[in-house]
């Protein structure tokens, strides 16, 4: 759907990889080889993004390092329409709304990257009905044309997880709060 309506690979991938996951930051050697594109490809695109001011951009080193600028005014529908891309919004409407007592939602692997895949990795926390929600993915699945794979913790087990030990973070996909 999205690739109709923007022609350049590169610039989606660029889309996924800052505009899914605010905190991430990359520069343009690693996105070389994590693309598997040439660099003059990715470095215009770059620069596109980058003096429409939707990305910024910061020295370490030797290296240009770039993210997301979440304050640009389109940060948020660009996000959005990233979310409807890979089926997300379907998975919040159709699974966790009828869950139980769930307590926040996170997403997790590849798509917490900001790279895509055929396998959206969700964390559950709350209070789940496990063999409920297994019918509700397999549900979604059929709706977004991806695999779902789920791990759930409960609200006690998550205070005791050390979330800076999760490289990449979790992006947080809903919360009740």
């Amino acid at each position: 759907m999205i690739e109709t309506l923007i022609s350049s690979k590169t610039r989606i991938k660029l889309m996924l990889k800052f505009f899914l996951n605010s905190n991430t930051t990359a520069y343009l050697r690693g996105l070389e080889s994590e693309f598997g594109e040439s660099t003059n490809a990715i470095r215009l695109e770059l620069n596109r993004f980058e003096d429409a001011g939707m990305l910024s951009s910061s020295l370490k080193g030797n290296k240009k390092f770039f993210k997301a600028n979440t304050q640009h005014p389109l940060f948020d529908e660009i996000h959005n329409i990233l979310l409807k891309y890979i089926g997300l919004d379907k998975i919040v409407n159709k699974v966790i709304n009828h869950l139980g007592e769930v307590d926040k939602v996170f997403v997790v692997g590849e798509f917490s990257k900001g790279l895509d895949s055929n396998i959206i990795d969700l964390l559950f926390i709350g209070n789940i009905d496990k063999v409920y929600l297994l019918k509700l993915v397999e549900k979604a699945e059929g709706l977004i044309n991806r695999k779902v794979r789920y791990l759930i913790y409960t609200t006690e087990e998550a205070k005791s997880i050390n979330w800076d030990n999760y490289n990449p973070k979790p992006l947080l996909l809903w919360s009740k709060d």
